[in-house]
């Protein structure tokens, strides 16, 4: 009676482990390597074909199937976002994740420098970004070109002084009898003689020359010649510094052209570069940041 007994239960015994692995949970079967899976291959060969769009859904798959556990998925979605897409939150989001997945490997290191451009990327598109280089570049070619005007003004009133001294000097030699030629000798209209002294301003006069009358004729006396007449010092006019051009009632739009820029446009309509941020705000509807400034494209210049 109790051979029977032990026999069940070394049987119960030597089930027992089968009925565990049969009631129990499964292990959950491993992935296979992610260059090997069919999705990544697929999505690799939609890049070489070009379809950038149809290769990311496949990448953003496989990072899903995988549970976010696709370093090569999230580098390829990085890409694609940052360079094709040009969405840098997107992309910064998945390089992260690859550098989580491959920490100290040396495309970690590069896939970081990825993530500063993608930052510079971002700062660029935000309205109240502060530019500061880009603002005192423009201080400094606005002092360019009022030195350039300054320089302008000096050279007019030099050229103004130098005829306005040769117009004095010619008149004053008139009224002495005398004839004044620029770059030539002075010499008497009647009697006297010529100097050799080049003609800047009246020459002095030397000795009289002695007079012989011819035989027969009375000797008529020289009349003594006038003192040397000193010029007065010429007025040098001053005129006021050019206006800035007013934009004209017509030229309130303006089409882009090759060579443009937002500080050229505000020279040419305000005569100064520093209100290229009144052009910007003004055309906020056509150029989501500054650096979008196209060809042809037509841009509001407020008053």
């Amino acid at each position: 009676m109790r051979r029977p007994s032990s026999l069940c239960f070394l049987s119960v015994l030597a089930l027992a482990p089968l009925l565990h692995t049969g009631c129990g949970p499964q292990t959950a079967m491993p992935f296979t390597a992610e260059a090997d899976d069919p999705d990544y291959r697929r999505g690799k060969e939609l890049l070489r074909m070009g379809r950038e769009q149809e290769a990311l859904a496949q990448f953003l798959r496989l990072i899903d199937q995988r549970g976010g556990a696709a370093a090569e998925s999230h580098l390829e979605a990085g890409i694609l976002y940052h360079k094709h897409i040009k969405d840098p939150i997107a992309a910064i989001y998945h390089y992260r994740r690859y550098r989580e997945l491959r920490p100290g490997t040396e495309q970690a290191r590069l896939v970081l420098q990825s993530i500063e451009a993608c930052i510079r990327d971002f700062a660029r598109t935000l309205p109240a970004q502060p530019l500061d280089n880009q603002v005192e570049r423009t201080d400094l070619m606005d002092a360019i070109d009022r030195l350039q005007r300054e320089n302008l003004q000096l050279k007019e009133q030099l050229a103004g002084a130098r005829a306005a001294v040769l117009d004095t000097t010619r008149q004053a030699a008139t009224g002495a009898g005398l004839t004044v030629s620029p770059g030539l000798d002075v010499e008497p209209s009647q009697g006297g003689y010529v100097t050799d002294t080049p003609a800047t301003g009246l020459a002095g006069r030397g000795a009289e020359p002695e007079y012989s009358a011819p035989v027969g004729v009375s000797p008529v006396p020289l009349t003594p010649a006038p003192a040397p007449f000193a010029a007065p010092a010429p007025t040098i006019p001053t005129t006021p510094p050019p206006a800035a051009p007013a934009p004209t009632a017509g030229a309130r739009r303006h089409v882009v052209a090759k060579g443009d820029t937002l500080q050229s446009i505000s020279l040419r309509y305000y005569g100064t570069r520093s209100r290229f941020r009144d052009i910007y705000a003004a055309n906020r509807d056509v150029m989501p940041n500054e650096g979008t400034l196209r060809i042809g494209m037509e841009l509001k210049i407020p008053q």
